[in-house]
């Protein structure tokens, strides 16, 4: 699962930590921490883990739509934990004799209802996210290019889709491809240079990285809409169009400034920038 973002939410009071996986639009949450409220457990990692070895040997295939997330622990350091979708969470909630269980059942419907009416009105997801980048400390200038990406890359993903592009792996490497084609570096390379392990390489961006990167997203979709491709290889050959255009502009840029524009710059030199800018005034 790609960490998009985690965050914490509360049922009477009680943290349960989750994930959004934002490619797959669904909400993974802490199985230990809703073990916890509603077995009220003082060691409710070990009544998980004794809870999973019967329903394995039951032979339930919950285990294997079950997953691994590395989530903030109390201590403040992050530990591979047990996560689930609503969906399998519910029937591992089914599995555990509690009263607890049924309104547990009705928050996490709530959950779930809240995240689609922001499906369904995109407006709320970006108020979500100016909220979420302001809290960290972002420009507002910087925010409104980081949304405007986000926009971008739904018009190019729904594309995708269109064209038979299904595959979370095809949907990576076509980025990957875009990516690499425009700013000379892999994604996986262009998050070394940043210093970068799990976080987003786009909230590590410079204006002028998510403006080309936009370029070059924006112009693969209409290139993509123009021929039309069928598949993931013929996609291909269109992202590497769509990220030459944008290297183009890139090589172009660096030739007028006499400096490059891929840069180690991280989210900590853009929040530290800003503080600073803000403390002045």
């Amino acid at each position: 699962m790609d960490k998009k973002e985690s965050s914490v939410v509360l049922f009477n009071q009680k943290q349960i930590r989750r994930h959004w996986d934002e490619e797959n639009e669904l909400w993974y949450f802490s199985i230990v921490d809703v073990i916890e409220i509603l077995t009220e457990s003082p060691r409710p990692r070990k009544y998980w883990n004794a809870l999973k070895v019967k329903l394995e040997d039951e032979g339930s295939e919950l285990s294997q739509k079950m997953g691994q997330l590395k989530l903030k622990s109390s201590d403040g350091k992050k530990y591979f934990t047990d996560v689930a979708d609503t969906e399998t969470l519910l029937r591992i909630i089914q599995s555990v004799p509690s009263k607890k269980a049924e309104p547990l059942k009705l928050w996490l419907a709530k959950v779930g209802y809240e995240r689609i009416k922001e499906t369904e009105d995109p407006e709320r997801t970006f108020d979500r996210a100016m909220k979420t980048y302001l809290q960290k400390g972002y420009s507002e200038k910087w925010i409104n290019q980081r949304l405007k990406t986000l926009e971008v890359r739904k018009e190019l993903t729904d594309e995708w889709r269109e064209r038979g592009v299904t595959e979370d792996i095809e949907f990576a490497i076509l980025t990957d491809t875009i990516t690499t084609t425009w700013s000379g570096k892999s994604i996986k390379s262009y998050k070394k240079l940043k210093g970068l392990k799990k976080e987003n390489l786009r909230d590590n961006m410079t204006n002028l990285e998510l403006v080309l990167n936009m370029l070059a997203e924006a112009t693969t979709t209409e290139i993509s809409k123009e021929k039309k491709p069928s598949g993931f290889k013929q996609s291909k050959k269109i992202a590497k169009q769509g990220g030459h255009v944008a290297a183009t502009a890139r090589k172009e840029i660096e030739l007028r400034t006499k400096k490059s524009v891929v840069s180690s710059k991280n989210a900590h030199h853009l929040i530290k920038r800003n503080t600073k800018k803000i403390s002045n005034e």
